[in-house]
């Protein structure tokens, strides 16, 4: 009876704490909410009334904590809340010290991955073994050992990281008619076909896209303030009347203008994989949200030959960043895609879809050209 007393003492010890980083980083539900479907067994919240928890005092390494009297099954649910309790408050802890929550995010993902994979996080040598087998690329395993090390110095320890680097790839650059039948094949989804035009005028980051406000957009100029991420520069860019239309007819139901990128983002893979198929054009499958940026750079760079141009659309900090994007094609001189103007209204139109002025003809006719 005293064994089953202290039990259940300890294990509303361990549910308070475990409550307590949790309310810590409910300004950051996302966090939790993708921790917490890891594993049906690992409650993240309190228990209800009348029901007692059955686990232990967190440990250094619980794997080797046992309960006196206790069964296989509540020594394996003592160790799994223990751990969720540690990956939340390396979750506080990062938060505390200012990183970003997509970085945070990404790391709890890799954690999870780990555990998947049959990982001891305790355990540095089962870690290694599981990157090993895993899989992935060079890139995706460095990433790996970056995230893991960092929660390996949260618990206090160390290791021997495994090398592993990642292999510089030259990256996919889609076509405008593939972006705009992209698109187009949006249509029944209004808000990721807005989505998508945004990210293809203006060539910001997805997540920069997804933190937009509606305070953001300036209807009156036709511009977009963004709020840049990975340390780049803040910046103000134009926008089309297009794009203006397509953003006025959303619901301004939030506060962000994407409010529910997660489903957006399924909804996009859904759709990548049916157009795909649908317009017999499996490049498709190459495009990701990130292949709009590399779009829009390659062809500001190719309209403007000004990288500091670029550098400045981008928001880039460091110039070799944005040095890769005079190198992805080789585009010729006389490769033009010409068009005639005779009113205002059309000129309007033509300069929207990303023609440039070149002249106007003796009759009256104007004449812009943009490159294939």
């Amino acid at each position: 009876m005293r064994a089953q007393a202290k039990q259940n003492i300890n294990s509303r010890n361990m549910l308070q704490h475990a409550q307590k980083i949790h309310t810590l980083i409910l300004n950051s539900p996302k966090i939790l909410d993708k921790y917490c479907q890891w594993s049906d067994e690992t409650p993240c919240r309190a228990p209800t009334a009348g029901k007692a928890a059955k686990t232990s005092d967190p440990v250094e390494n619980p794997s080797k904590s046992g309960l006196a009297g206790a069964t296989k099954q509540q020594e394996h649910l003592a160790t799994s809340q223990a751990k969720t309790t540690k990956i939340l408050e390396y979750a506080w802890t990062l938060k505390k010290q200012g990183y970003a929550e997509t970085t945070i995010e990404g790391r709890i993902k890799i954690l999870k991955r780990l555990q998947n994979l049959g990982a001891d996080l305790y355990n540095p040598e089962s870690v290694k073994e599981a990157i090993a087998k895993n899989n992935c690329s060079e890139a995706r395993k460095e990433l790996m050992v970056e995230a893991y090390t960092s929660f390996l110095v949260f618990l206090g320890g160390k290791w021997e990281p495994p090398r592993y680097r990642r292999v510089e790839k030259i990256p996919f650059i889609s076509t405008e008619r593939e972006i705009d039948d992209f698109i187009a094949g949006c249509s029944n989804t209004k808000r990721l076909a807005t989505y998508l035009q945004l990210l293809k005028e203006t060539g910001i980051r997805s997540g920069e896209a997804s933190k937009l406000k509606w305070t953001d957009i300036d209807f009156e100029n036709a511009t977009v303030r963004v709020t840049p991420e990975k340390g780049s520069n803040p910046r103000i860019l134009k926008i089309s009347s297009k794009l203006m239309a397509m953003l006025n007819a959303l619901p301004k139901d939030s506060t962000t203008i994407f409010p529910n990128v997660t489903i957006m983002r399924k909804s996009f893979v859904r759709q990548r994989a049916r157009l795909a198929i649908k317009l017999q054009n499996p490049r498709l499958r190459q495009i990701t949200f990130h292949t709009f940026r590399h779009w829009k750079a390659t062809m500001e760079y190719a309209k403007t030959r000004d990288i500091l141009h670029v550098m400045r659309i981008l928001g880039h900090k460091n110039i070799k960043n944005t040095l890769i994007y005079t190198q992805l094609v080789d585009f010729k001189d006389d490769e033009f895609i010409c068009k005639a103007a005779t009113t205002s209204k059309e000129a309007e139109q033509l300069v929207e879809a990303g023609f440039e002025y070149v002249c106007t003809a003796t009759d009256g006719v104007m004449l812009f050209r943009k490159r294939k």
